[in-house]
Parts: structure tokens; sequence; C-alpha cells
């Protein structure tokens, strides 16, 4: 089988205001145990690698199966962390060993009246038969992005 070689770009930008203090999600993401609680994949997905080095240059892994499904591997590499205002990486994104995208991502907390204004911007490359992929990847962050609300609701 020929795999049509090819590339596509998609980009997206979420906006989403939390009712708690800048310094709780920032912990939220800056703290390995607090992490693993919202981004580990939750019951959907049965986990097989997992590390986490929230510093510039450090990377992060997280691998998993879905029940019946592929393997998705993520791994990134943090570019610009600066307390508590913003964390920059870059990630790439494997499913079953097939190397699907390139992503570069923005994550920006700013106090307002009553919690948190967070924003998360996006760019990323598709390669080849995953080329279509990039709606997929909004609706998988907005599906994180909720989880972490409800996260955040139930620890406070």
């Amino acid at each position: 089988m020929t795999i049509e070689r090819r590339l596509a770009r998609s980009g997206f930008t979420l906006t989403r205001d939390y009712p708690v203090a800048v310094d709780r999600i920032w912990t939220a993401f800056a703290q390995e145990d607090q992490k693993l609680q919202w981004f580990g994949g939750g019951a959907a997905i049965e986990p097989r690698e997992w590390s986490f080095d929230f510093r510039v240059g450090g990377r992060d892994v997280a691998e998993g199966k879905f029940h019946r499904g592929p393997v998705t591997r993520y791994v990134a590499t943090y570019t610009d962390i600066v307390e508590p205002v913003r964390i920059v990486t870059t990630y790439d994104m494997w499913i079953d060993g097939i190397h699907m995208s390139t992503s570069v991502a923005s994550f920006e907390f700013e106090p307002i009246a009553g919690g948190t204004r967070f924003t998360h911007v996006e760019h990323g490359v598709f390669f080849d038969q995953f080329w279509a992929d990039g709606p997929n990847r909004e609706t998988g962050s907005r599906g994180l992005l909720d989880t972490l609300g409800a996260y955040l609701a139930r620890t406070g």
C-alpha cells in the first residue's frame, strides 16, 4: 500500500473562564500528581507510559491504549514557562506508532474578576494519512479543558 505524502495545517484558539485563582489552575499544570488526574486519559484509556518534567527543556510523555482502539503517544517539550503567566510547548503525536502531527501550543493564565481566563492557542502540522485530523485535535483539546474544569470544580 502506497501512502500519499501530504501535509495539512490547522490552528485554533480556545478560551475558558474558570472560577478559581490563577495559582490554582497553574498548579493543575505544574504539579505532576494534579496534572495526571485531569490529563491522564481517564476511564477511556489504559495508561502505558507517563513521564513529567515541568521545566524549560523538560519533556512530558503520555501513552495509552483506548479500549478497543489505537495506542496514542504524546511527547511534549516545554519551550517557555513564565510562572504563573504562560506555558509554551512543542509536541508530537503518534497513533499506533505512526507519527501523525507536530504542534506548537501556548497556554496563558490571566486573572479576571471571579477567577482565571485560560487561553489555549495551537498550530499543528498533520502528516500523510492524518492530514484531515485538525478538527479532531480541536475537539480533543476542548474535551481536555472540560476535564480540567471538572477537576478544578472537584478540588477547588
